[in-house]
């Protein structure tokens, strides 16, 4: 119980800084000197454009698009509650249905205009947070948290926390390849649906070790 609650104040530290440089990042926004970290960010990842490589990056954003990760949701709730991984099921809902809500309200705070140049696909809405980051993080996180917890083989464990952590940072830097989003609109997700999943997970955690004579997880 000790190293259970010491785990959980490591999270709400965690969470509490999150929030303070989510903070200074959409405050900086607000001043308009976020410039001096978007723009050479931008000019790095547009400089390697090329036809192969754009195609690449909408295949990426489009896994990353509402409707991919709206089936891609519905498929593993599916496996979850098959499975009979109830709690699992509702933490995965949670953490995906909460991110889409916490998103929107932020986008409806911030309303930060999109870039409007060097735009390879049209798109509408506001751009601060990312949402394809904020949902990519969310999903794929709490998507290798749950196979992580029902593995056993440690190779395993390791490739699907890389397959994880390459699908969020692809379909986060297609974003900005395609400019649609600012180098800071994708931080500001990360660390939006961070907060979220970590405090998500930390609720998850304490209630399966305080319930009894259940073993699914």
């Amino acid at each position: 119980m000790r190293e259970l609650s010491l785990r959980l104040l490591f999270v709400w530290i965690i969470c509490i800084l999150f929030t303070g440089i989510f903070a200074y990042i959409a405050r900086s926004i607000h001043v308009q000197s976020i410039s001096s970290f978007d723009e050479p960010i931008i000019d790095f990842v547009q400089s390697a454009e090329s036809p192969g490589l754009t195609s690449i990056m909408k295949l990426f954003t489009t896994i990353g698009s509402t409707t991919s990760v709206a089936l891609l949701a519905l498929l593993t709730l599916g496996v979850l509650v098959w499975k009979k991984h109830r709690a699992q099921a509702v933490l995965f809902a949670i953490a995906l249905a909460g991110t889409g809500i916490l998103n929107q309200l932020l986008k409806f705070i911030f309303k930060r205009e999109r870039p409007d140049f060097h735009r390879l696909i049209d798109i509408g809405g506001y751009s601060f947070p990312s949402g394809h980051t904020m949902m990519a993080f969310s999903l794929y996180t709490i998507l290798a948290y749950i196979v992580w917890r029902n593995l056993v083989n440690s190779g395993s464990r390791v490739a699907i926390i890389l397959l994880a952590a390459m699908m969020i940072v692809m379909i986060a830097v297609s974003r900005i390849y395609l400019g649609v989003h600012f180098p800071s609109d994708i931080v500001g997700g990360v660390l939006a649906s961070s907060v979220w999943l970590f405090a998500s997970i930390a609720f998850y955690q304490r209630f399966q070790r305080q319930k009894s004579g259940n073993p699914q997880n």
